[in-house]
């Protein structure tokens, strides 16, 4: 059986990517801070390790033996990274050098990191392939760049079987309710205002949690040493259109909108291209119409779960 490392892993996307590997068997390291749940992890088999990734020695003795680690772990919420970068850049920078510097030493077969569109700062019009220079404009996408191209690095100079994943804002259950979705989506339920940046006219590519991780999977499995690739959403929104759609999901109306200040830095669009893992057979397979009403449909029938975050 594929032993599986997963870094990460009681987060939103980490623990749904875990729930994928019903043929594997699944250890787990987290550190569980605010956005880490074992609670996303019930019912699932596998090993947990309470544990940091910038914790070397540590690493030294869960890494060895595994035929896949998947690093899911970081800091990711733009406007905490504003408040505070030291976090960020302590995990998505060095930890991400410590992890890799772990697989390299037990000699891991393959590695993904999984990253962001952030990273690439803003575009006007088109979309991002691959090669695009990056150009982070917040400490958060910045931290996740310095990720990445430590990453490249290991690959490069110590031929490190690793490649990079790059996505859009993902959705679905178990987000934590900081990220756009769920703070709308449970605020609505409560009947409480929801905070538009700006005029609302930011632009951001959607893809449900569940393509994201299938995504994942195939490039773990047919990606190439040192590759990067892109996994698109489904649907192309400004903030404003998404707020219409949660909206009406929710049965309220513009009146529990409020326009705030625009956040520091806020990139206008993201937009990836994705032609290169579509050409390894990637499909998105979840409507973002459905997508939206099956997350708002989970968050109303588990108000345990958020409630009191």
């Amino acid at each position: 059986m594929t032993k599986i490392l997963v870094t990460g892993g009681a987060g939103f996307i980490g623990s749904h990517f875990v729930r994928t590997l019903e043929d594997a068997d699944v250890t787990v390291v987290d550190k569980l801070t605010y956005a880490g749940d074992r609670a996303n992890l019930e019912g699932v088999p596998h090993r947990f390790v309470h544990g940091d990734i910038c914790d070397a020695e540590l690493l030294a003795q869960v890494v060895p033996g595994h035929d896949l680690v998947v690093n899911f772990a970081a800091e990711s919420h733009v406007d905490r990274s504003i408040d505070g970068a030291a976090d960020f850049a302590r995990t998505n920078v060095l930890g991400t050098q410590a992890l890799m510097q772990a697989c390299l030493e037990a000699g891991v077969p393959r590695v993904v990191q999984v990253s962001t569109d952030e990273v690439y700062g803003s575009i006007d019009i088109g979309s991002w392939d691959e090669s695009a220079p990056l150009q982070p404009r917040s400490p958060y996408a910045a931290a996740k760049a310095g990720g990445d191209l430590i990453t490249l690095a290991y690959a490069v100079t110590h031929g490190l079987n690793v490649s990079i994943t790059r996505c859009g804002n993902n959705y679905g259950p178990r987000q934590y309710p900081e990220k756009v979705m769920p703070l709308f989506i449970t605020n609505l339920l409560r009947g409480r205002k929801v905070p538009l940046y700006g005029d609302g006219g930011n632009v951001r590519d959607w893809v449900h949690v569940s393509d994201h991780c299938a995504g994942i999977r195939l490039v773990a499995e047919a990606g190439e040493p040192g590759e990067v690739y892109h996994i698109a959403g489904t649907a192309e929104l400004t903030n404003r259109e998404l707020t219409a759609r949660l909206l009406d999901a929710c049965g309220k109306s513009w009146d529990l909108v409020e326009q705030v200040r625009d956040r520091k830095g806020h990139d206008r669009r993201y937009s990836l291209d994705d032609s290169k893992l579509r050409a390894l057979g990637y499909r998105p397979q979840v409507p973002f119409e459905q997508g939206l009403k099956d997350t708002v449909r989970w968050y109303a029938g588990n108000r345990d779960w958020w409630v009191n975050r």
